[in-house]
């Protein structure tokens, strides 16, 4: 069967079958469909949902009708003990069923997600909002709530596979459902699922014998005599799919036959005997052979490092751009002396260790059991220049678009490498790629998963780096910014303390403890904690000139922080006269038209308002519009922002007239560079309305409000403030109609 696939670079597409999105494994050469040893998997998906599948209360979400498979292996590896028998072929299987529902037209929309970490799940479902063009690309966490609600009321026919889900919570309220919908999980660990209510669990062992024959059969069609003995090697390997995945690789690539390659079998199962109790399982022992047989193939010491690298970014479809890097030639060559590191990765394919998937980028896949016995193998010394070598890789080519498929599977690979790796990321400090992985987090707006990710590296960094050292307060910082974007200043605050011993940050003037004062200010304002904020920035601003400079950058900023929090806390004659001294300083220190003065203008411009001195509002205002036309253009959202605030001041003025233009203009204005559902356009709308209302143009203002409301409702998570507001106007205006 003719498999299509997509990259990690163009993950979606749309053809006259449908859309399908997410890198989908393509099929390898010899796949069996599994006919006695995974029986009825497409019969499952194709029947109806199994009883319970709706029920509340359990892990899938109440109403899920979803037609549930789970395909786990006979023996799990949740403690490592048998981990080598968890090699069942789940994924190949999953992969061969999605392609058969999809080509044969029985689903409209398949999408693949990697699951092996909730930042992954979240960033896949986000990727298909874009694709179904529900959501703006990148939407992160309320892109995926947008995409389960959406399969949720979809006609057409779907399936998600959640490829290899590690561990259960990472699907807590991320479960599809839907009564159009099929749905593909596999897990290495049977537990794992084994509750997942209304799913058919299918528990998939090794092959039988005939299986195994026709597997062999099939990859080793080149040259029929090497095909002499293989039954007997495929029941001496127990109809392990791994294990006949790596004795055809070796007999496919050599002059061996499968009874010359079954006496190596018996041979080194003899030698392990003596070290391996009970006895090595099969791809144990396939895997040495493997290894010497790589080893043959291409420059000393050039296998062992290329495998060592690629273990540490196994687990995960690994992005062929990392190996065309300068650390990776740097690499190869100081550990073997040898600079073709795709001729390695190629031998090493060839001896069934890795695979190197035919797509754009060549996507390369380790087996995580592999990649578990070549980090287990590999020397310390070896160990940590491989685990430099890939963090130096994804930081000299991770991609500039953190929304993106690519920049997920890089924070995928991220992850599996600081769990491989351990503490040689942090013997010379945070290596640079984890800040990049959590930042990358941040821009995606993966909220939680953000949060959860700089929690790690904090708690990381005080463990090996101390709690003095500059980057574990560089990582506390970033923690605190991450739950304020989730909406936890509490939460923030309470680490910041914590982070800094007990109390406010007070200590000595130290660079570093003023930055802390400084992320404690503003987690203290979010938190709403006002007095205690006013004092902990008076103190920042003070240590700042002192250490800093009264015109350093930090030193304005410390006090705009000042004046922001007077605002909160009403005093706004207070808030007026620092955002005053702020502009005036910052005009003087980096001109009239640098970015941050005029970000200053119109905060000042915004506190005006809100006091009452409509004209310094208005004079700031035009100010600002005027400034970032000329230096940002029209179209730039910042310039259409400062447009939308001028037309509210203009509103307060009673200039009607003015108001509305700049309304009308800042909408279609959003409408163009952003789209129309994106939040910035939806609200502007909703400002529009209430003008059109107050001027008496009553038709167009319920138009509007009730065209905003529905986008938001469909666009928006749950509970949006913005929905709410909507929503609320909606109700407010039309009570207003005779």
């Amino acid at each position: 069967m003719s498999v299509t696939t997509s990259s990690a670079e163009n993950p979606s597409f749309h053809s006259e079958r449908g859309l399908r999105c997410g890198p989908v494994p393509p099929l390898a050469d010899g796949f069996v469909v599994r006919q006695e040893t995974a029986e009825g998997l497409l019969t499952a998906l194709a029947g109806p949902a199994p009883p319970g599948a709706g029920q509340a209360g359990g892990a899938m979400a109440a109403g899920a009708e979803a037609r549930v498979v789970a395909l786990v292996p006979l023996e799990g590896g949740a403690d490592g003990t048998d981990e080598w028998h968890a090699t069942s072929g789940k994924t190949q299987l999953a992969a061969w069923a999605a392609e058969t529902l999809y080509e044969s037209a029985r689903i409209s929309v398949l999408v693949w997600v990697s699951a092996a970490s909730r930042a992954a799940i979240l960033a896949g479902y986000a990727d298909a909002a874009a694709a179904l063009r529900i959501a703006q690309p990148g939407g992160g966490d309320s892109a995926a709530g947008r995409f389960l609600r959406w399969l949720r009321e979809a006609a057409s026919p779907w399936l998600i596979v959640l490829d290899d889900v590690d561990d259960p919570a990472d699907m807590s309220g991320l479960w599809p459902s839907g009564p159009a919908g099929r749905l593909i999980v596999t897990a290495r660990d049977p537990g794992l699922l084994g509750e997942v209510p209304g799913a058919h669990l299918l528990r998939v062992g090794p092959f039988s014998p005939r299986e195994g024959l026709q597997y062999l059969m099939g990859r080793l069609s080149a040259d029929p005599e090497q095909r002499a003995g293989a039954l007997d090697l495929a029941m001496e390997l127990g109809g392990e799919p791994l294990a006949l995945y790596q004795a055809s690789a070796v007999i496919g690539s050599s002059a061996l036959s499968c009874r010359d390659y079954l006496g190596q079998v018996v041979r080194r199962r003899d030698q392990l005997a003596g070290v391996a109790a009970p006895p090595a399982a099969a791809a144990a022992v396939t895997w040495t052979l493997s290894a010497e047989h790589a080893a043959r193939l291409v420059p000393p010491g050039s296998a062992q490092a290329m495998l060592t690298l690629a273990a540490l970014l196994g687990g995960h479809a690994i992005p062929g751009p990392l190996v065309g890097t300068s650390a990776v030639h740097d690499y190869l060559a100081a550990v073997s002396g040898h600079r073709d590191p795709w001729g390695v990765l190629q031998a090493l394919e060839r001896a069934g260790l890795l695979e190197i998937d035919a797509t754009p980028g060549a996507t390369v896949r380790v087996h995580r059991v592999t990649a578990a016995a070549a980090m287990a193998g590999a020397p310390d010394g070896l160990l940590a220049r491989a685990a430099r070598a890939a963090a130096d890789a994804l930081a000299e080519a991770w991609p500039a678009d953190d929304a993106s498929a690519a920049a997920a599977q890089f924070r995928a690979v991220t992850l599996s490498l600081l769990r491989g790796a351990g503490n040689l990321l942090w013997r010379e400090g945070c290596h640079p790629v984890l800040h990049r992985c959590g930042m990358s987090l941040d821009a995606a707006g993966l909220a939680a998963s953000a949060v959860s990710y700089w929690h790690e590296l904090a708690q990381d960094s005080r463990r090996t780096l101390g709690p003095d050292h500059p980057d574990t307060a560089m990582l506390s910082e970033r923690l605190a910014g991450a739950y304020l974007a989730a909406g936890q200043p509490a939460e923030a605050v309470a680490w910041l303390r914590t982070a800094s011993g007990s109390g406010p940050v007070t200590g000595p003037g130290r660079r570093d403890t003023v930055d802390a004062q400084l992320s404690l200010g503003r987690a203290l304002v979010a938190a709403g904690q006002l007095s205690e904020a006013i004092r902990v920035l008076d103190q920042a601003i003070a240590d700042s000139k002192r250490l800093r400079g009264p015109d350093h950058a930090d030193t304005l900023a410390a006090r705009e922080e000042l004046a922001a929090a007077c605002q909160a806390a009403g005093d706004l004659a207070e808030a007026i006269q620092q955002y005053q001294r702020v502009l005036a300083d910052r005009e003087r220190a980096q001109g009239p038209r640098h970015a941050d003065t005029i970000l200053t203008r119109h905060r000042l411009a915004g506190a005006c308002r809100a006091d009452g001195r409509i004209k310094e509002a208005l004079g700031h205002g035009k100010r600002v519009l005027a400034d970032r036309e000329r230096t940002l253009g029209g179209d730039h959202p910042d310039t259409i922002a400062a447009r939308e605030s001028l037309a509210a001041i203009y509103q307060d003025a009673g200039r009607m007239a003015s108001a509305l233009q700049l309304y009308d203009q800042a909408r279609e204005e959003y409408q163009r560079v952003l789209g129309a559902d994106h939040p910035r356009t939806l609200e502007c709308a909703v400002s529009l309305a209430h003008s059109c209302y107050a001027v008496g143009r009553l038709t167009d203002a319920m138009s509007l409000i009730q065209d905003t409301a529905r986008r938001c409702e469909r666009v928006l998570p749950p509970g949006s403030p913005l929905t709410q507001r909507a929503q609320a106007s909606v109700a407010e205006l039309s009570g207003g109609l005779p």
